[in-house]
């Protein structure tokens, strides 16, 4: 028997024919990289080697251009969107309302998502001649300021203004909060046993509009605000707490606990702090999630753009009237600008300091004239009690305790 020239191993199961006297020659094609499918859906209409249709590909290749700065533009525009957004903090907002903004929004104009995504509009619409014209306009026909750059300053000013309005309503509410829980506890809690508890409850309650003023405004010193409310243990259990305002509530809440009260007084006293806790979360809020970023950046690039081509349009016409006028438009607008942006983050603008006191001297005060009162009406009871008896004797168990 002839041995074979290559030693052919076969599978086990095609061990019943490995009797054959000869093998077949098979030619193998090779396997394409990618699957022929694809091939045959574009190129079904023609046979496989003739080339495609001139016009076809200069269609295919027209589209390409057409869309390639569209799809550029979407794709920088998806992927800004799908950054993720971060809390604002006191440096941040510092930074935000910096004089610097304004160079640095027109810095960053050519990567901003908002205009690239204009870019395949613009370009298909506008032209410098049109932009010429409309400025020329506006100068002959005396709307200068735009009706544009108008709307944008009183949207942007209003957005402002509507939190700095929220701002001091929740600040409204936290001051009458804490005014009406310090009445009731003074009140409620009538056990001598309690008269120290109490008095660090009321402490604790004038320390929260404090702690919460401290919290949402840049470069408050807590230390010093909280050191004439706490004692020194408690603020140090204050100021090593991440969040202040809320270990205040904490405190306020054990020391409910503590107090020999029923439990529907209990009740009811817990029940004011859902007010402090509503409080944090506007104020949190306000703080951390400005107007959107691509608003104030767009009215900050029209303005700068808007007052360096001023002086070109109106030098043929004003000559050197062109530099008052640009100084008084400019300074008229970017001040209201600024305004809006003073606004958009309200506390540092609201009298917090001045209310944190106003509700520290109310609690006291409250404080100093409970015995007082309480003595006024008792002695107003006996009075009333020695007037209606016989004899002039008291005529109850409790007159007589009060005589």
């Amino acid at each position: 028997m002839r041995k074979p020239t290559h030693s052919i191993q076969l599978p086990t199961n095609l061990a019943p024919y490995s009797s054959l006297k000869t093998i077949p020659n098979f030619h193998f094609l090779p396997l394409p990289s990618k699957p022929t499918k694809l091939s045959f859906r574009v190129f079904s209409s023609r046979s496989a080697d003739s080339p495609p249709p001139p016009s076809s590909t200069q269609n295919l290749t027209l589209i390409s251009i057409l869309r390639t700065v569209p799809d550029w533009a979407d794709a920088i525009k998806e992927r800004g969107m799908q950054q993720k957004r971060s809390l604002y903090n006191h440096e941040t907002w510092v930074e935000h309302r910096s004089s610097r903004r304004h160079v640095r929004h027109l810095l960053s104009s050519f990567s901003s998502r908002v205009i690239l995504s204009l870019i395949p509009p613009v370009i298909a619409f506008t032209s410098v001649a049109v932009i010429v014209a409309s400025y020329n306009s506006a100068v002959t026909f005396h709307w200068l300021p735009d009706a544009c750059l108008g709307s944008l300053l009183v949207f942007r000013t209003e957005a402002s203004y509507s939190r700095f309005e929220e701002g001091r309503k929740a600040w409204t509410k936290i001051i009458a909060g804490t005014n009406d829980f310090a009445r009731q506890v003074i009140a409620g809690v009538e056990s001598s046993g309690d008269a120290l508890l109490k008095k660090a409850l009321l402490q604790y309650i004038m320390a929260f509009p404090v702690a919460l003023k401290c919290h949402v405004i840049y470069g408050s010193d807590m230390r010093q605000d909280l050191q004439n409310l706490l004692e020194v243990d408690d603020l140090a259990v204050v100021l090593s707490s991440k969040h202040r305002p809320r270990c205040i509530i904490e405190f306020i809440s054990q020391s409910l606990q503590l107090l020999n009260l029923d439990d529907a007084k209990r009740h009811v006293l817990e029940s004011k702090l859902s007010c402090f806790h509503e409080g944090i979360g506007v104020c949190e809020q306000l703080m951390g999630i400005p107007i959107p970023l691509s608003y104030t950046r767009l009215t900050s690039r029209f303005l700068v753009l808007w007052h360096l081509t001023l002086p070109i349009i109106l030098w043929e016409d004003c000559n050197w009237i062109v530099v008052p006028a640009t100084f008084i438009s400019a300074a008229s607008l970017f001040c209201i600008e600024e305004v809006g942006v003073l606004i958009e983050e309200p506390f540092p603008m609201l009298a917090l300091d001045e209310l944190c006191k106003l509700v520290h001297n109310n609690i006291q005060e409250a404080i100093a004239s409970e015995k007082l009162i309480q003595a006024q009406l008792i002695a107003k009871r006996k009075n009333h009690a020695d007037e209606h008896s016989p004899n002039g004797r008291p005529s109850s168990e409790v007159d007589r305790k009060l005589g």
